[in-house]
């Protein structure tokens, strides 16, 4: 498979009469993009605004997170294939990206799993969306509908959103082009023979109740431990569709970035054999544990794996299955590093994860989901303020009077992302 991504910078956006880029600058026409998605009839009002780095302002509930991109080649497929147009195969062609350019939707809350972004100050730290030029996207649908329905709802508009304002970018001159691809394993493992077989194992929320992950539009709940072209969750073929605590949430934009994805891809020929992607559905049960757990490890044998990369979705009950997979890859003699983060309370001093194994020698944190950090009051706020007293991370009492916030990291979205797309770093002292 061979990807061609091709970066259009954009620097600012603006609202304007024509969905178009020019001079690096994104003009958006909010109406159309209302009158669109108001085709859908169970969304009964659209509002659209801006955040802009920088400025004072707070979204919440968030959410998701897209990138609004457009196909250059093959043009009949859509972005999100088997969610917003039909199954096809993704992965090969040309795409061209509205790069720092994000769609965040907002809206009722349903699940209390969503989260927060602040453009500015103390929050503006610890999500990287605070980078990001964002069109905000707040989607009421109609009356009555069943909380699974008003989620699909909420999420299928902002698919679509990405898809619309996407095609600003189509005959937009690219200010930069990535190439991406891998050969059939086979000749991978050929023509790399001296370099280290590596297989990235990448976990995803599939638990149900609004905990839901998409792969080509299938549930994960639904599938095995399956095998993909690393290609393939770079172009859309993975989204979000879950309410899993904020700071750790895999938003459909990291998907599209996927940073173990990319950096392995950097290391690709050099220092690693990158064979490909496993995706793994984290499930509820003791025999789906074993079940996933068992399968992902005869995957990575397989493949002859003599390296695999393990990145967690969420917190506590995922421990499990995390842990579980790291024991059985270790055993087989297949070196395991694992990417989690922690739940360590205030004071950072509980027991960071709700399951060990003496296997696990090498693990990556993402940061405590217990920090608590204080949000200070916003000059526009974009949803809800009062959701924090709900949102996983928040508590009643966590909005001031002078509209602060006192909250967890677990509010923030992406704060500690277990895919490393995130600003938590390490420090010696």
């Amino acid at each position: 498979m061979k990807l061609e991504i091709g970066n259009i910078n954009i620097e600012n956006i603006v609202f304007g009469e024509q969905l178009k880029v020019e001079n690096h600058t994104l003009h958006v026409n909010p109406q159309e993009l209302i009158n669109f998605l108001k085709q859908d009839k169970n969304i009964q009002e659209v509002k659209v605004d801006l955040a802009r780095p920088g400025e004072k302002i707070r979204i919440i509930p968030v959410k998701d997170v897209i990138e609004p991109r457009a196909r250059i080649s093959s043009q009949g497929i859509s972005n999100f294939p088997g969610v917003t147009g039909k199954v096809s195969q993704v992965g090969n062609g040309k795409i061209h990206v509205l790069k720092n350019a994000a769609i965040v939707t907002i809206g009722d809350i349903v699940g209390f799993q969503e989260g927060v972004i602040d453009m500015w100050g103390e929050g503006a730290k610890w999500t990287p969306f605070s980078k990001t030029l964002n069109i905000v996207v707040d989607i009421k649908p109609i009356d009555g509908l069943a909380p699974h329905l008003h989620e699909q709802t909420v999420r299928l508009a902002g698919l679509k959103a990405s898809e619309f304002i996407g095609q600003a970018g189509i005959n937009a001159s690219p200010d930069e082009i990535l190439t991406y691809g891998t050969d059939n394993i086979a000749n991978t493992i050929l023509n790399n023979s001296q370099l280290p077989r590596v297989v990235y194992v990448e976990m995803l929320i599939s638990q149900g109740l609004l905990h839901d992950t998409y792969i080509y539009g299938v549930n994960s709940q639904q599938i095995l431990p399956s095998f993909i072209h690393p290609n393939e969750e770079l172009d859309g073929a993975v989204i979000s569709g879950n309410c899993v605590a904020a700071c750790d949430k895999i938003t459909t934009y990291q998907h599209q970035n996927n940073s173990v994805i990319l950096d392995l891809y950097n290391k690709h020929g050099q220092e690693v054999n990158f064979l490909g992607v496993i995706l793994t559905p984290e499930l509820t049960t003791l025999e789906g544990k074993l079940r996933t757990a068992d399968y992902t490890a005869k995957l990575c044998k397989s493949l002859g794996a003599q390296g695999v990369i393990v990145s967690e979705e969420g917190y506590g009950n995922p421990d499990s299955d995390l842990l579980m997979i790291c024991k059985r890859l270790e055993n087989s003699n297949i070196k395991t590093v694992l990417i989690t983060d922690e739940c360590s309370g205030w004071d950072g001093m509980s027991q960071p994860l709700a399951d060990t194994v003496p296997e696990a020698i090498a693990v990556v944190s993402g940061g405590n989901v217990s920090h608590l950090v204080t949000l200070p009051p916003a000059d526009k706020i974009l949803g809800n303020p009062k959701a924090i007293a709900t949102l996983a991370g928040g508590w009643d009492g966590s909005l001031k009077e002078d509209g602060s916030i006192v909250c967890e990291l677990n509010a923030v979205i992406g704060a500690t992302s277990e895919i490393g797309y995130h600003y938590c770093t390490a420090r010696e002292y």
